[in-house]
């Protein structure tokens, strides 16, 4: 099965919610996994006419998640390899996978519409290769370029159109490029199209050197003035302004909140029982990913002793809060063999997207011609 345009309302033919994907490389097994959801969620998506995407890196996966005509939540993924940083809108989407800068395309035009329910197509367009650099969370200036977190050389880049990566700034306490992912920066906060906060796990200068430092080494600086805005926490993540406020998670204890604009320490809002990567905000509402603690490198902190606390298993999922509140409004969970979350974003103006994965059937056969300048 395929899928075509015209210019007519409807795409046909069309592919289901989930389209069929090619044989499944051992990489891509990931066994039997469960999803449930709030009763509300679709109507919370439909009542602020917007989609969400996210992404899980343990699996290789992009999901996109919106809401039918029938009321009913719709669901679709396609498979990245490690896919984790991700920002998009109506018209495009930004991907890091494991080696690559995804751009994502909509094909659509307002009156199209695809299988008779999607109103958005995302086709990646472009595919550039930087090698496995560690990207995590990614940004577009105001200029229209991208910029990411490679994190595996702890600065903030740009692709090249000859090279992997061209680096435009790095934490002034690292001394210099290399692959050695010795601060673990991670998350990067946009404003006005510019970078202005990035989270790391530590100042460490030397390979690995975050690992040790896990439970308070956590900084949030300011890319302009290379700045220490606050440090002490315990592995952030995920630097965003909204509202006037600098907000981000402080993973190791599970919490959402934001800097005191009067000393730039660290205000706790909400817990959340999981390992917190992936922020966003829409309309007073917060979008947060949570994942199960990993084995080993995400144990031991502080977080496990909040959940023994409050009596409380880890989860995979989705928690979307009131930021009046601070309550869990809806909220979608995964269980089975996905337990790691990375980044989420949220789609304003969008129903119900799909998108092709490189490796899905119907790519292949998936054509789309641009409308010329004039005859040809």
């Amino acid at each position: 099965m395929g899928l075509g345009v015209s210019d007519t309302k409807t795409v046909e033919p069309a592919t289901t919610n989930k389209p069929t994907q090619a044989p499944p490389t051992p990489a891509e097994e990931v066994g039997k996994i469960d999803i449930s959801f709030s009763q509300g969620l679709a109507g919370f998506l439909a009542a602020n006419n917007i989609s969400i995407g996210f992404t899980s890196y343990q699996t290789g996966r992009l999901y996109l998640v919106g809401h039918g005509a029938d009321g009913m939540l719709a669901l679709h993924e396609a498979l990245y390899p490690q896919a984790m940083g991700l920002t998009g809108d109506a018209d495009r989407i930004y991907l890091g996978t494991l080696t690559q800068v995804v751009r994502m395309e909509n094909v659509l035009t307002p009156d199209q519409l695809a299988n008779n329910a999607h109103d958005k197509v995302y086709v990646p367009r472009n595919m550039q290769t930087t090698g496995n650099v560690d990207i995590h969370e990614i940004g577009i200036r105001k200029n229209g370029h991208i910029i990411f977190v490679n994190t595996r050389h702890s600065c903030l880049c740009e692709p090249s159109v000859t090279h992997s990566f061209k680096p435009i700034w790095k934490p002034d306490f690292i001394s210099k490029l290399v692959p050695e992912d010795r601060c673990h920066l991670n998350g990067l906060a946009m404003v006005e199209g510019e970078p202005k906060y990035v989270s790391a796990v530590c100042q460490s200068d030397v390979i690995d050197g975050w690992r040790d430092r896990r439970h308070d080494g956590g900084v949030v600086i300011d890319v302009d003035s290379n700045k220490i805005l606050t440090d002490g926490l315990s592995m952030p993540h995920s630097p965003r302004v909204y509202d006037g406020k600098v907000w981000l998670l402080n993973s190791g204890t599970g919490e959402l909140g934001w800097l005191d604009p009067a000393d730039n320490s660290f205000t706790p809002f909400a817990f959340f029982p999981g390992f917190l990567r992936g922020l966003a905000f829409h309309n007073e509402h917060a979008f947060v990913t949570l994942s199960k603690p990993r084995h080993e490198r995400f144990e031991g902190l502080e977080l496990d002793n909040r959940m023994k606390e409050k009596g409380a298993d880890p989860w995979c999922g989705i928690q979307i809060t009131s930021l009046g509140s601070g309550d869990v409004t809806q909220w979608l969970r995964f269980d089975g063999a996905i337990t790691e979350l990375f980044d989420i974003c949220v789609l304003p103006g969008v129903k119900n997207p799909i998108t092709l994965g490189p490796s899905s059937v119907e790519i292949r056969d998936f054509i789309t011609i641009e409308k010329p300048d004039g005859p040809i």
